[in-house]
């Protein structure tokens, strides 16, 4: 899948640009880049839609800013922004998968209007994971380990990154995982996404998304508990639609394809269809 360099706010960001159609940007999370999408893109493509996917700052072949501050949700939503006025794209459907997600839904949040309707994977609205109850403050545990800087790079390399393979699973993505965080600079980048936005933890006062929105679910994560995408509905005001993926672990888009590329394609052109 060919990519190109744009340059946007101080950053040369690498991204994926294929297709014709109306523009669907898909959102990445950690420890990913764009090729974590790369069973969706032909299938979108093939359905007429014009894909965009990019490697989110610090991560993929994008630039690494280098202070903890550069990672905050602010920054990592204005690099949405600017790379659509980039393209010239002036409203989207948006899809996103783990921090990729969180990104996403604060960018349907606060620009209504560049987005045509958005599927969260995995990663329900910020308000309700932060009141997604004790099992998911467990499931999360890894988050408060990811605020030891220094340390938790070590621990995560420990061992050949036994601890990272163990989470991703399939031998070949955690080779692949590991030889793009291996690089100078990526795994803390990675990781300072969850130390630049620790807040988003807590309950906090809930702003609503106002696109409709597919919650996708997979019932083998490990990571993220089946209430905090349901009870996303309560923060919505437009259609909520949730989806159950079974037999999938986080990483469904690799894992279930086919299944997800179905409810992907249905639910993108919903309001598109005469």
């Amino acid at each position: 899948m060919a990519t190109r360099r744009i340059e946007v706010n101080g950053l040369a960001f690498n991204v994926l640009d294929e297709g014709e159609g109306a523009p669907v940007l898909l959102v990445h999370g950690f420890p990913d880049d764009h090729t974590v999408w790369r069973k969706q893109v032909p299938a979108l493509v093939a359905a007429g839609y014009r894909v965009i996917a990019p490697d989110m700052r610090g991560c993929g072949e994008t630039q690494v800013p280098p202070r903890v501050r550069d990672y905050a949700l602010p920054l990592l939503v204005a690099d949405i922004a600017a790379l659509l006025d980039a393209l010239g794209i002036e409203r989207i459907r948006l899809v996103g998968h783990d921090w990729g997600a969180v990104i996403a839904w604060q960018f349907a949040i606060e620009h209504p209007e560049r987005v045509e309707r958005y599927a969260a994977l995995s990663v329900g609205h910020p308000a309700a994971y932060a009141r997604g109850g004790l099992t998911q403050k467990f499931k999360g545990w890894y988050v408060l380990v990811f605020q030891l800087r220094g340390i938790a790079e070590r621990l995560v390399r420990l061992g050949d990154w036994r601890a990272l393979r163990a989470m991703i699973g399939d031998r070949a993505e955690g080779d692949r995982t590991v030889a793009r965080l291996s690089r100078p600079g990526r795994l803390t980048a990675g990781i300072n996404y969850y130390r630049a936005n620790i807040g988003l933890v807590l309950p906090h006062r809930p702003r609503h998304a106002k696109v409709p929105v597919m919650g996708v679910f997979s019932d083998g994560d490990r990571f993220l508990t089946e209430k905090q995408m349901r009870i996303s509905a309560r923060f919505v005001d437009a259609p909520f639609r949730f989806e159950r993926v079974e037999g999938a672990g986080h990483w469904l888009q690799l894992e279930m394809p086919d299944r997800l590329n179905a409810l992907l394609i249905d639910f993108l052109g919903e309001g598109s269809r005469p």
